[in-house]
C-alpha cells in the first residue's frame, strides 16, 4: 500500500491521500471505522488516474460519495477508499446539463435554480452527491432520479471511459446498472427543461425543503431511508397496509425502539438515527430486529437502501 499510496500522492497530491484516515466524519450516519487508504482526488481526469493506479496494483477499491445511504463497518475498511471531490457542473446545451459524479445534489439543483432549468428543484435538501444518486436511483415524492438522465460517462472495469444513454443505465427501483456492472459513474447528462422563471423553482425548491423538515429527522445523523418501499406486485400487503416501509415499521411497534444509541426515528420510521455515539453494529443490530418484525407480522421481507461498506 505504500507504493500505491506514493503513486496516488504524484496523482492529487500527498494533502489528499491519508493512511488510516477516519471515515465516520464523511458519513452522515457519523459511524464508522478507518480507510486503510483514502484518497481524495479532484476532477475526472484525477479521478481515473487514481482508479488505474489501484487497478494496476491491484488494490481493492471502495467509492465513498457524499456518505449518505452508507453504512461504514466499526473495523473500517480495507484496501483504498476513493472519495472524489470538486465536482464540477456545465450546460452542454440547452438543457442538456452534465454534472461530475462527485458534485453534490444540492449545488447540482442551486446551479439549475440559478439558471432557470426546471426538474431538480424538488430535490432541495437531498443530501450526498450525484454519484450515489445515480447509483442508487434516489428517490423523492413519487420520482426518481434516473427519470432525469439522459445518459451516462462511466469508466469500466477494463480501464475505459465511455457513454452510455438512458436506456442502457437499467434504472429501476432503488437500481441502476452501476450495482451489478462494476464501472465508476465519472458524469452524468441531465435533461431539463429550459426558460424556466428562477424565481418559481426557487419557491418549489423551498417548499421541497420545508416538507423534508417537518417529516424526516433532519436534525440527527442518518443515512436517510434505511428500506425500499415493497412492491406490492411482488410483496402481497395486507388490507389496508400501505405500501410503505416506514408504515410497517411503525405499525410493527417499532417507532423510538433503540439499540444502544441507535434509534428509530418518532419522526419517520423508515429512518434509524445515531443519538449520539452509536456503533455500526448497534444500527445494524436494529435493522435486522425492524426486518424480522415486519416479516413476523405482515410477512413482508423489508430490502435495504443503505450499503454497507467495510468489516463490521
Amino acid at each position: 500500500m505504500h507504493e500505491l499510496a506514493r503513486a496516488l500522492a504524484a496523482t492529487c497530491g500527498a494533502d489528499h491521500v491519508r493512511d488510516g484516515a477516519p471515515l465516520a466524519p464523511f458519513t452522515t450516519f457519523k459511524v464508522g471505522g478507518a480507510a486503510d487508504l483514502l484518497a481524495e482526488p479532484c476532477g475526472e481526469r484525477e479521478l481515473v488516474a487514481v482508479l488505474h493506479a489501484a487497478r494496476a496494483a491491484g488494490a481493492a477499491v471502495t467509492l465513498l460519495g457524499g456518505g449518505s445511504n452508507v453504512l461504514v463497518g466499526d473495523r473500517g475498511v480495507r484496501g483504498l477508499v476513493v472519495r472524489p471531490r470538486a465536482g464540477t457542473v456545465d450546460e452542454e446545451g440547452p438543457g442538456r446539463v452534465r454534472a461530475d459524479a462527485a458534485a453534490t445534489l444540492n449545488g447540482l439543483v442551486r446551479w439549475t435554480v440559478g439558471r432557470g432549468l426546471a426538474g431538480l428543484e424538488a430535490w432541495a435538501g437531498t443530501p450526498g452527491t450525484v454519484g450515489g444518486a445515480v447509483f442508487g436511483n434516489a428517490h423523492f415524492g413519487g420520482r426518481s432520479i434516473g427519470e432525469l438522465v439522459e445518459g451516462a460517462r462511466l469508466l469500466a472495469a477494463d480501464g475505459r471511459v465511455h457513454d452510455l444513454l438512458h436506456a442502457n443505465l437499467e434504472f429501476g427501483n432503488g437500481r441502476s446498472r452501476l450495482q451489478r456492472s462494476g464501472e465508476v459513474l465519472l458524469s452524468a447528462l441531465f435533461r431539463l427543461a429550459p426558460g424556466a422563471d428562477p424565481a418559481a423553482l426557487r419557491v418549489i425548491a423551498r417548499q421541497s425543503l420545508a416538507y423534508r423538515k417537518q417529516t424526516q429527522p433532519l436534525d440527527t445523523p442518518s443515512a436517510g431511508c434505511v428500506f425500499r418501499n415493497p412492491d406490492p406486485a411482488r410483496d402481497p400487503l395486507p388490507a389496508g397496509v400501505p405500501a410503505s416501509a416506514g408504515a410497517l415499521i411503525d405499525r410493527a411497534g417499532l417507532k423510538g425502539h433503540s439499540i444502544g444509541r441507535a434509534r428509530v426515528s418518532p419522526v419517520h420510521a423508515n429512518f434509524i438515527v445515531n443519538d449520539g455515539g452509536a456503533t455500526a453494529a448497534e444500527i445494524r443490530a436494529l435493522i435486522a430486529v425492524c426486518k424480522e418484525r415486519v416479516a413476523e407480522r405482515f410477512g413482508i421481507a423489508l430490502r435495504e437502501e443503505i450499503v454497507y461498506l467495510g468489516e463490521f
